[in-house]
C-alpha cells in the first residue's frame, strides 16, 4: 500500500509563511511527477505548483514569486514554501504524486491539511 502524508498546514497572519511536507510510503519503485493543489469549499481543486522527478516546475499565475515547491528524491518527499500569504491563499492544500509500485502505475493524494491565512 503507497499513501502520502501532509503536515504543515495551520493558521498564519496575511504576510506570514507556512511550509508544507508531504512524504510518499509503502512499496515505491520510483515517484515521477509531485504535486500540491488547493481547494475552496465549494470551488474545483486548483493545481498550485508541480515538480516532476527531473526538476521541471510548473506554477499558478497566483503563487509565482511567492511559492516555491521542491522535493527530496531520496525521502520521497515535497515541499510546498509558502511565502508572503494572502487570506485568498485559504483553502486546503492536496498533494498528489505518480508513483511507480510494484509494476503498476498509481495516482494518489494525501488526506489533505488546512492553511488559513487571516487578514
Amino acid at each position: 500500500q503507497v499513501q502520502l502524508v501532509e503536515s504543515g498546514g495551520g493558521l498564519v497572519q496575511a504576510g506570514g509563511s507556512l511550509r508544507l511536507s508531504c512524504a510518499a510510503s509503502g512499496s515505491i519503485f520510483s515517484v515521477n511527477a509531485m504535486r500540491w493543489y488547493r481547494q475552496v469549499l465549494g470551488k474545483q481543486r486548483e493545481l498550485v505548483a508541480r515538480i516532476t522527478s527531473g526538476g521541471s516546475l510548473y506554477y499558478t499565475d497566483s503563487v509565482k514569486g511567492r511559492f516555491t515547491i521542491s522535493r527530496d528524491n531520496a525521502k520521497n518527499t515535497v515541499y510546498l514554501q509558502m511565502n508572503s500569504l494572502k487570506p485568498e491563499d485559504t483553502a486546503v492544500y492536496y498533494c498528489n504524486a505518480d508513483v511507480r509500485s510494484n509494476e503498476r502505475y498509481l495516482e494518489i493524494w494525501g488526506q489533505g491539511t488546512l492553511v488559513t491565512v487571516s487578514s
